[in-house]
């Protein structure tokens, strides 16, 4: 076997484009598509199909990812004692919601970067995930607890939502204070309930039964920057709205809770560097408790 056609196999199969994969190995995407069917011939297998928006892995694929991920771990503990340390190196790949990747994580990454000079760190904060059982990353901080998959899964940590109306307008405040929502005339700011990517996010019943959102978007962020401008009132993550001066929590008797559950596939749990990461995140969100959880 050529522990070198594995290393492109690896890269696409993570990356997903052959672009993606040769900018990663510092190499043309000739070179990576050359070295995959060369693999693929070896094999005589078929490891990927060709999509029009990439790279899947087949059943051959997926099979073979966990031996290639053990062989590049392998390849790092090599590399790391002939260099008389321990650094972890490789490509760290973690998919998070939109509003906790950017709210919560990336403030708070440069020590874990500066603790880990040689890893490469992609944090795909959006709305959606990114699946682990299909190696589309190399763990997910999701919603909810997965339940099939080879995955490992554990509850993260709890989180508080709460109603949040811009602070310039103490009128929208006092009506809020004494009257329904739906009954106040404020527009009211939400998902858009048919491309909802999570059934956590449907809870605007739980502030008043048939509740809708009359101004909508697919993005926590632009509802956040929404309700700051003045469009409407709306529910947010206590610690995406916290410290925003304009912002202000209204019925603060209401509070919703949530779970961030993190998954990650069992094959690649031992590695050192999603060990690393998920000690550093632990402790991130251990320290910020009194953030993500209204008491």
């Amino acid at each position: 076997m050529d522990w070198g056609r594995l290393q492109y196999f690896l890269m696409v199969a993570r990356h997903g484009t052959l672009a993606r994969a040769a900018a990663a190995l510092h190499v043309d995407a000739t070179t990576v598509s050359r070295q995959v069917s060369a693999l693929e011939a070896a094999l005589q297998q078929t490891l990927f199909e060709r999509a029009p928006t990439g790279f899947v892995l087949t059943a051959a694929g997926r099979t073979l990812v966990p031996h290639a991920e053990a062989m590049a771990a392998a390849a790092a503990r090599i590399h790391s004692a002939r260099e008389g340390g321990s650094a972890l190196s490789g490509q760290l790949r973690v998919s998070v919601s939109e509003g906790f990747g950017n709210s919560f994580i990336a403030p708070r990454l440069a020590g874990f970067v500066a603790a880990h000079p040689e890893l490469e760190i992609d944090l795909v904060a959006s709305s959606g995930f990114l699946n682990p059982s299909r190696r589309e990353a190399d763990m997910a901080v999701l919603l909810a607890r997965p339940r099939k998959g080879p995955l490992i899964t554990r509850k993260l940590a709890d989180y508080s939502l709460g109603i949040y109306a811009p602070a310039d307008r103490p009128d929208w405040h006092e009506k809020i204070a004494s009257a329904p929502l739906s009954r106040t005339g404020i527009p009211v700011i939400g998902y858009i309930p048919d491309i909802l990517y999570a059934p956590e996010l449907d809870y605007l019943g739980e502030i008043e039964p048939g509740l809708r959102a009359h101004v909508r978007s697919s993005s926590i962020l632009a509802q956040r920057r929404m309700i700051a401008g003045g469009a409407g009132v709306g529910v947010l993550p206590c610690f995406l709205a916290a410290g925003d001066p304009a912002l202000t929590r209204v019925r603060p008797e209401q509070v919703i809770g949530r779970s961030f559950w993190l998954a990650l596939h069992r094959d690649i749990a031992p590695q050192p560097r999603i060990r690393a990461f998920i000690d550093w995140l632990d402790a991130e969100v251990r320290d910020a408790r009194a953030l993500l959880v209204e008491n």
